[in-house]
C-alpha cells in the first residue's frame, strides 16, 4: 500500500504511480481492516467552539501510511542537517525535526485542492505536498533540478497547491487570507491553511489577515506552529497572552497536541469542514523542534540540554505513535523497523542522487523574473555592464 503522500500525487498526477496504486487497490481485500484511535481529554482545547471527536477510525494501511511519511520527514531533515555541516548547503537553512507530525497530519486531513503556505520551516510540508526528495534535497544544495530550480532554496521551495516557503516573518498570513478569497470568489469547496509560528503570532499582519478573513466568512485555518520559542526567546517573553488559539477574538480556536500526528489529522479534518462551511478558524499546534531555530543556532543558549532530551524521550511524535500502532494492532515491530529501513534506504539514494546534480548555468540567471511577454527590455545586474536583454 502506498504511504498517504505517494498516493495523493500520484492521483493528481495520474502517472505510473496512481496506475499501481488502483492495481493495488483492485487487487486489495474488500474493507479494508480498520483500527480506533482514542484521545485523552486534554487533546484538544475549544474557544467559543466545540471540539472535534475523542475517537478517530481508520484503515490500518492509512495508520502505517502516517508513521511511513513522519519518518520519511525525519529522515529528510537527518540528511539535510548532514549536508549543511559538510557544507553542501550554504545560507539558511530551518529544518522541522520533532515537528513531523504537523506537516504529515495536515496533509491525512486535507485533499489535494486545499491549499497551504507556511513560513522557512517548510521542507516537510513541501514533501507531503508532492515534491520530491531528490528536488528537496538538490534544491537546498542549489542545483538545477531543484523544486525552485536552484534558486529559492530552504526558504522558498512549492509545488502543487502549496505556495511556499516565505522568508518575511508573517507575511504569508494575509497572502493564506488572499488564497482562500480566490477559492470562495471561484465557489470551490477547498480551504486555505495558513501557517505560522509563535514568533510570528504578534505581526499586525496577523490581525489584519483575521479581519478580513472573518468579514468575508473566507474558509482558511489559521495554524500557529508553537515550538515554544521565537529564535531564541520563550513565547512568554514575547507574547502577553500565549493561548494563540484564543486570540482571533471573533474567530472560534482549537488548541491541539501537535506531537501527535492523530489528533493533528483529526483536528485539521474538524477545522476544514468548519472553514468550508461557515469561515476561518485558528488552530494551536503545540509542537517542539529538537535544533536550534536555524543551522546557525545551536539552540542550547536559551534552553537546557535537559529540557530538549526531556521532551525527546517523553513526547516523540513518532515514537510516542509508533507505541500507539503496537498497541492496536495496526502494525507490527517487523513491519515498522521494514519501514525505518526503506525511509533510510530512500533518502540515501535521493541524497546522492541530488548530489550528482549540477548547478544552474549563469545564462539561467535571467529566468523565471517575468511571465514569457510581459519582461522589461532590459534588466540591470550587479553593475551596469550587467545589463541583461530580454
Amino acid at each position: 500500500m502506498l504511504p498517504l503522500r505517494q498516493a495523493k500525487a500520484a492521483a493528481a498526477s495520474k502517472g505510473p504511480l496512481f496506475q499501481a496504486a488502483r492495481a493495488m487497490a483492485s487487487t486489495a481485500p474488500a474493507g479494508d481492516e480498520t483500527v480506533t484511535f482514542e484521545f485523552c481529554d486534554k487533546t484538544f482545547e475549544g474557544y467559543n467552539i466545540e471540539t472535534p471527536s475523542r475517537t478517530l477510525t481508520m484503515t490500518k494501511a492509512e495508520a502505517v501510511g502516517l508513521y511511513r511519511d513522519m519518518q520519511t520527514v525525519r529522515r529528510l531533515e537527518m540528511a539535510a542537517d548532514s549536508s549543511y555541516k559538510h557544507k553542501l548547503i550554504r545560507g539558511f537553512c530551518h529544518l522541522c525535526t520533532g515537528q513531523e507530525a504537523v506537516p504529515v497530519g495536515i496533509e491525512g486531513a486535507i485533499t489535494r485542492e486545499d491549499a497551504v503556505i507556511t513560513a522557512y520551516r517548510c521542507h516537510g510540508f513541501t514533501y507531503m505536498r508532492g515534491a520530491s526528495p531528490v528536488g528537496i534535497l538538490a534544491e537546498l544544495m542549489g542545483r538545477r533540478d531543484g523544486v525552485s530550480k536552484g534558486k529559492g532554496g530552504s526558504m522558498h521551495m512549492y509545488a502543487p497547491n502549496f505556495y511556499g516557503g516565505n522568508g518575511i516573518v508573517g507575511a504569508q498570513v494575509p497572502l493564506g487570507a488572499g488564497i482562500a478569497f480566490a477559492q470562495k470568489y471561484r465557489g470551490e469547496r477547498a480551504c486555505t491553511l495558513a501557517l505560522y509560528g509563535d514568533g510570528a503570532a504578534n505581526q499586525g499582519q496577523v490581525f489584519e489577515a483575521y479581519n478580513m478573513a472573518k468579514l468575508w466568512d473566507l474558509p482558511v485555518v489559521f495554524v500557529c506552529e508553537n515550538n515554544k520559542y521565537g529564535m531564541g526567546t520563550a513565547a512568554g517573553r514575547a507574547a502577553a497572552n500565549t493561548d494563540y488559539y484564543t486570540r482571533g477574538q471573533y474567530i472560534p480556536g482549537i488548541r491541539v497536541n501537535g506531537m501527535d500526528v492523530l489528533a493533528v489529522r483529526q483536528a485539521v479534518a474538524y477545522a476544514r469542514e468548519h472553514a468550508v462551511e461557515h469561515g476561518p478558524l485558528v488552530l494551536e499546534m503545540k509542537t517542539y523542534r529538537y535544533g536550534g531555530h536555524s543551522m546557525s543556532d545551536p539552540g542550547t543558549t536559551y534552553r537546557t540540554r535537559e529540557e530538549i532530551q526531556h521532551m525527546r524521550s517523553t513526547s516523540d511524535p513518532i515514537t510516542g505513535y509508533k507505541h500507539r500502532l503496537l498497541e492496536t494492532g495496526a502494525a507490527t515491530e517487523d513491519d515498522l523497523k521494514a519501514i525505518d529501513k526503506q525511509a533510510k534506504k530512500e533518502i540515501d539514494e535521493a541524497l546522492a542522487q541530488a548530489k550528482a546534480i549540477p548547478e544552474p548555468g549563469a545564462a539561467e540567471l535571467w529566468d523565471h523574473i517575468y511571465v514569457k511577454g510581459s519582461e522589461v527590455p532590459t534588466l540591470r545586474g550587479r553593475v551596469p555592464e550587467e545589463t541583461h536583454t530580454f
